[in-house]
Order: C-alpha cells, then structure tokens, then sequence
C-alpha cells in the first residue's frame, strides 16, 4: 500500500529486497522530479489523446523527448492502452543510443529502473537467455546508465499498466533484421507489448520536417523497413525491426499522431519531429 506520503491516486512499485536498480537519470529534466507532478502530467498528456483510437494494440511507437516538447505526442501512443481490457504483463522497450556508441543490441546487467513513480522490475531470466543466445546482444551497462530515451516512456507505462515487467533493449549499430530476430523470439502473445522509442526528423525548418515526416509515417503505415529514411527517424533500426515482424505477422498498423516541436513549443526554425503509431493484431 502507498504510504502517508505518497499522493492520492497514485501507486508506487516497491523495490524488491536486494535488488540492483537503475536510479532515473533524467528525472528533472526531461520529466518533473516530484512524483505528484510528473503523474499529473503524464495524465494530462493521456487525457489531451482522447479515447478515439482502438484499444489493445500489440506494439506502439512513440517519441522520447523532454515532456514539454513530445510528451502529448507520447500520451496519443499510450492512450490505447488506457481501460484497453488487456493483461499486458511484460513490455519489450527498444530505442537508439544517445551517447554510447557500439556495435548490436544492449542489456544492463541490474534488476530494475526507477522512475519517481517507483521501480519497474526487469524480466531478469530473459535478459540473460538473450545475451546468451544472439550474437548481436550483449549486456552493457554504459548504454543505459544515461539513456533517456527508454527511461522517458517508463511513467506512462507506470501510468497505462497496473504492473509489467519490462525488457529494455537499446540498439547500437545493427541493422534492422538483426532487431526483427531478437523481438520475433520475444514476441509472445497478449501478454506481451512492444514499444520502440524513436523521434522522427531532426533540425530541419518547419516545412520541410514536415514533408520528411509525412514519408516516415508513410513507410510505416506500408510496413516497409527498407522506406525508412536514415535521418527520418532517430530510432530507425528498432522500427525496421518492428515492421519487419509486423508484416510477417499480419500487424494492422495506424497513424495516432504526427507533430513537431515547431507545433508544441512554437519555433518553426529547427525542429524535431514526433510520431505516434500502433499495431494491431
């Protein structure tokens, strides 16, 4: 049960004994320290979504910049998940390093991350058999200790899913069949969701991140790997993955959202591109 200082409405996952966590990194700058307010945001993003989209998606694509500027593109990823009816029990989160350059897939080595809304335990066993099995995943704890773009996705699927367990992945170079191996064998079923972390176009003028957005979301919606451009999307090899596998396996795939921060935060100068996709069964 949350204790007398945890706020009202919320829940916070307590860290099991002995467990090695993976503190938050950008809590405070990505997304609000305090854990009141980063609830309140991530619902307010939820809620901005609305309820217009289908329920119970198998995999969703979504952004992972600071809140301010992406954070209502993430809440129309997430709200298909919301009263969706699902036990969803495990996530797959893949995305692209930031900071740590290497070759293949990466795992850390601890048994959970931490968010100010609590911990998110990792599917330990799993993590393992991976790095045992494919060559191209290794455990590296340098390629998360830093990395935003899962942590910024942990509140919302702390928000959305009474309680998972969670396989963070972050991609280094490796191409996008060697990603559609690794998901293909931890595809699962309804209990199993994947999310992958990716922004779309980076810096360009307003108009035309626009019109290179509008392609990327075109080459997910054909479910064509080869069609996602380099510099269309930041998390490319994991959506290459993802759509590799969708295809094989018959995914419907839909368009939630598409903007850029030209749209959020007003400078149309240099902007970054956000989508939101899901996949349905």
């Amino acid at each position: 049960m949350p204790d007398k200082n945890t706020p009202p409405g919320l829940t916070i996952n307590r860290t099991r004994p002995g467990a090695r966590v993976r503190e938050a990194a950008v809590a405070g700058t990505f997304y609000p320290r305090k854990a009141e307010l980063l609830q309140g945001q991530v619902r307010a993003c939820l809620a901005e979504a609305g309820t217009d989209a289908q329920k119970g998606p198998k995999a969703i694509i979504g952004p992972h910049a600071g809140y301010v500027f992406s954070g209502p593109i993430a809440g129309s990823a997430y709200a298909p998940l919301v009263d969706a009816n699902v036990t969803i029990s495990r996530v797959i989160l893949i995305g692209p390093s930031h900071y740590v350059p290497f070759p293949g897939i990466a795992t850390p080595s601890v048994d959970a991350f931490a968010t100010p809304l609590g911990t998110v335990h990792l599917l330990r066993d799993v993590l393992d058999q991976l790095a045992s099995t494919f060559p191209q995943v290794t455990e590296r704890n340098d390629a998360h200790e830093q990395e935003h773009g899962l942590e910024v996705h942990l509140p919302f699927l702390q928000s959305v899913l009474e309680e998972c367990e969670l396989i963070p992945l972050v991609t280094g170079k490796v191409s996008g069949a060697e990603v559609a191996e690794v998901l293909d064998h931890l595809w699962g079923g309804p209990e199993t969701l994947i999310v992958v972390s990716s922004d779309l176009s980076h810096y360009y003028d307003y108009a035309s991140a626009r019109e290179r957005d509008q392609r990327t979301s075109e080459a997910i919606l054909a479910l064509d790997p080869d069609a996602v451009e380099e510099e269309g999307a930041c998390g490319r090899v994991a959506i290459q993955g993802l759509l590799h596998c969708a295809k094989a396996r018959g995914l419907r795939p839909a368009l939630l959202d598409v903007r850029n921060s030209g749209d959020i935060a007003g400078n149309h100068d240099r902007v970054v591109g956000y989508g939101a996709y899901a996949f349905y069964a």
